[in-house]
């Protein structure tokens, strides 16, 4: 059967981050992808204009739907945007025989919150224990744990204190680093470390690469790879969909999930 993963994560209107990014990357790689919608957004290329959060009722009813019926190999989490939701989708997940990969959304690629501030403990106490592999950014960290990480040196200092929370593995993405050439991330489980480095892009449309790799870890973990091999392939597929991003609007376009797919020319 083909594998089936799930993605627990707020709409993207625009169609390049949230659900829609995650739903493309799990089709791109092979896998049937599902959701569990947790807020509808309006956002384009230019931002977020409004966001609009499921109730914790729909939000559990169409997890168990899903996961009782059809079942799950992966779950993926992204924006849970409030205390109540991230308490509902950790204790869903630990429920779950399935890995599962935690994108801690906090902040737009625009810079528009999507965490409340007041949920941030139940990040740290209820859903990064619930975590096979979380996926932070720097920002993401600093606000998680006030590690602030100016170079590849800090990677290693900013993975141990994620880790101080319980997941098994940690993705630190070092995206935001000023290297010009490279782009750096840290994985490690306290023990083991990888150092994934991919050249970087000089392509300003990068909107949904964190929801895009999160995904695309949650497909090779429900291929039954391990996390260093899902990371892996996760962090090449994401190297070549950031560049074939394309403009899109009048901001920030989108990356190409579909970038390894043969198309049919015009």
């Amino acid at each position: 059967m083909i594998p089936r993963v799930l993605t627990v994560a707020g709409s993207d209107s625009g169609g390049g981050a949230g659900v829609q990014a995650d739903l493309k990357t799990m089709l791109a790689l092979g896998t049937h992808g599902m959701s569990v919608l947790t807020a509808v957004t309006a956002q384009n290329s230019l931002g977020v204009q409004g966001v609009w959060e499921l109730p914790v009722e729909a939000v559990r009813a169409q997890y168990r739907a899903v996961v009782d019926d059809i079942g799950v190999q992966a779950v993926k989490t992204g924006m849970l945007s409030s205390a109540a939701l991230v308490e509902e989708v950790a204790a869903l997940i630990a429920g779950t025989d399935a890995p599962a990969v935690v994108d801690p959304v906090g902040v737009s690629k625009h810079g528009d919150p999507l965490l409340a501030a007041s949920a941030l403990d139940a990040v740290r106490t209820r859903l990064l224990p619930a975590a096979t592999v979380a996926t932070p950014n720097l920002d993401e960290v600093a606000q998680l744990t006030g590690v602030r990480v100016g170079s590849e040196a800090d990677l290693r200092r900013a993975a141990a204190a994620v880790l101080e929370f319980g997941p098994r593995w940690v993705l630190v993405k070092g995206g935001h680093l000023t290297d010009p050439d490279e782009a750096v991330d840290l994985l490690t489980d306290g023990r083991a470390e990888h150092l994934l480095r991919a050249p970087r892009h000089d392509n300003r449309h990068t909107h949904g690469t964190g929801c895009t790799l999160a995904s695309a870890i949650a497909c090779g973990l429900a291929r039954g790879r391990s996390v260093p091999e899902a990371v892996t392939a996760a962090k090449e597929y994401v190297t070549g969909a950031i560049a074939a991003g394309f403009s899109l609007g009048a901001g920030i376009g989108p990356v190409d999930h579909g970038w390894a797919l043969e198309r049919d020319t015009p």
